[in-house]
């Protein structure tokens, strides 16, 4: 089920404790996907989103044109801890 039929068969009075529990058993990406919309409904179309975006696009640039590579995630966030701590 995609997030955006899910989100059309729930009626209004579905009480939170059950709309999160119905939320929460979709699979990652309807998840993701809901989660995304949902922080673009409190800030749509801001500046902050604009540079985020240009900011991505940039770092996609960097990486196919090699100024960049990517690192797995955990990897990242082994590097972070290492410069906070």
């Amino acid at each position: 089920m995609l997030a955006s039929q899910f989100c059309t068969e729930i009626p209004m009075t579905t009480p939170l404790h059950e709309l999160e529990a119905q939320v929460l058993s979709l699979g990652a990406a309807d998840r993701a996907q809901l989660l995304e919309r949902l922080i673009q409904s409190f800030e749509p179309d801001t500046k902050a989103e604009k540079a985020w975006i240009s900011e991505a696009l940039r770092r996609e640039a960097d990486v196919k044109a090699g100024r960049a590579r990517m690192v797995p995630g955990a990897e990242a966030l082994q590097r972070v801890r290492a410069r906070v701590s």
